[in-house]
């Protein structure tokens, strides 16, 4: 009988009126052992897209270098940033072509492009579904509980981001697997912006 595989983390994402918040916690575990409490989950693709990951750490990374790669490619070759639904949906053709293989990740693509704010929802095979926050990993039910509760369609990004915190914070403490603190990346007309939030600050 085989072993239940587990994404393991916890990554939410919001979108707000005026930009997109992407959050995760930084443990890094297999199973139920602690690697790392340093673990990076949030990567800044450009100056107006990101993404959050949920899962095995090497898949997330490799993952982001692909996208990262690849918008750097567009923009270099057609002189304009890709959108953001462009750059999901090239994800979504790498990860379904890796279906018998999958990347062991869940990923948020999140930013700001001409078309507006956008949150899109990617599980490992690669499908697409695009809402207005949504939670990740092991630590997902915790969370989606709380972003259920105190989402409202005109939220502020400040406010989003508050909201990101608690809602991992309740990961944190409930999921074993989830914790060492919250990393966070605020995407708006501005640009992206990426800050830290230290589990004993949240106590």
């Amino acid at each position: 009988m085989g072993e239940e595989v587990q994404i393991g983390a916890t990554a939410v994402g919001i979108k707000a009126k005026d930009g997109v918040v992407l959050a995760a916690e930084k443990r890094v575990s297999y199973g139920f052992y602690t690697l790392s409490s340093a673990g990076k989950k949030v990567f800044v693709i450009d100056d107006k897209l990101a993404i959050a990951s949920a899962g095995i750490i090497a898949d997330m990374q490799s993952l982001a270098r692909i996208v990262k790669i690849n918008a750097k490619a567009y923009e270099l070759e057609t002189r304009k940033k890709p959108t953001v639904r462009s750059m999901a949906k090239l994800l979504s053709v790498i990860m379904f072509s890796r279906r018998y293989m999958p990347f062991f990740a869940e990923v948020l693509v999140g930013g700001v492009d001409e078309e507006g704010n956008h949150l899109i929802v990617m599980d490992p095979l690669g499908s697409l579904i695009e809402d207005n926050y949504a939670a990740l990993g092991t630590g997902a039910k915790l969370a989606i509980s709380v972003l259920d509760t105190g989402y409202r369609e005109d939220i502020t990004l400040q406010d989003a981001k508050k909201l990101a915190v608690k809602a991992l914070k309740a990961a944190i403490e409930r999921d074993p697997v989830s914790g060492g603190g919250i990393d966070l990346v605020l995407i708006d007309q501005t640009g992206a912006k990426e800050e830290e939030v230290k589990v004993q600050l949240l106590i």
